[in-house]
């Protein structure tokens, strides 16, 4: 009677081990199929905010500023990290000023990127 409570009690503990591990790593697989299409939504809905818009638009202008104040060896340093920053920008927006649509286009012309 006793070995039986214990084989049983047994049995339970390893069945209860068993299914939170095959439980653990169902979670796992979900997450490592899921994550990522999960983070991809996020970004894209990020930067189709008003606020990420928003905040662009102001940096690439105060970047514009300072270009057309600085030296050119200075300008040349800038326009990379100006290009760099409008990468992945849609600078054709109607929310992006035309000037400085123009001044990137025209950064971009220079540097013989599209």
């Amino acid at each position: 009677m006793v070995k039986t409570v214990v084989g049983v009690t047994l049995l339970a503990v390893v069945l209860l081990f068993g299914l939170g591990w095959l439980i653990q790593g169902n979670n796992f697989f979900l997450y490592q199929v899921f994550a990522p299409k999960y983070e991809q939504i996020r970004r894209d809905t990020f930067e189709q905010s008003k606020a990420y818009n928003q905040g662009m638009i102001q940096e690439l202008q105060n970047m514009q500023f300072e270009y057309v104040k600085a030296t050119p060896d200075q300008q040349a340093a800038l326009r990379s990290i100006i290009l760099h920053r409008a990468a992945d920008f849609d600078v054709s927006q109607p929310e992006v000023p035309p000037d400085l649509r123009r001044f990137i286009e025209g950064l971009r012309r220079e540097k013989g990127v599209k």
